[in-house]
């Protein structure tokens, strides 16, 4: 039988760790001083005067980049657990796993060619 009362230490610390943060944010807030002004709103520059629009438009290649960057990087927090218990999962999941990295291949052949890896 599922008994609630099991969980109770969950239910505590679930409770806690979101309240918390709230209470935090919602001191701070009235703690903080308010002062609003031109040089409160203008955009800072390690010191130094801004000079033109803080609006700049990046060439979406940068996005392209960190993209795939980032989904190879993942690939490699998928197979980490996969080569520690190799010995113990057996040719199937090696199989699950070959496929996987053959997708991911092809993957990384079509940005190439698309060229998000390129820089200049």
């Amino acid at each position: 039988m599922f008994l609630l009362h099991e969980y109770d230490i969950f239910w505590t610390f679930l409770i806690i760790a979101s309240l918390i943060p709230i209470l935090v944010f919602w001191i701070s807030g009235l703690l903080a001083p308010v002062s609003e002004g031109p040089e409160k709103l203008s955009s800072y520059e390690s010191g130094i005067e801004p000079m033109g629009g803080a609006w700049l438009q990046f060439r979406i290649r940068y996005y392209m980049f960190a993209l795939v960057f980032v989904v190879f990087y993942v690939e490699t927090v998928f197979l980490y657990p996969w080569a520690m218990s190799f010995d113990v999962l057996g040719v199937s999941v090696f199989i699950e796993a070959f496929i996987f990295v053959l997708i991911l291949v092809i993957g990384l052949v079509y940005a190439w060619r698309k060229g998000a890896l390129e820089w200049s």
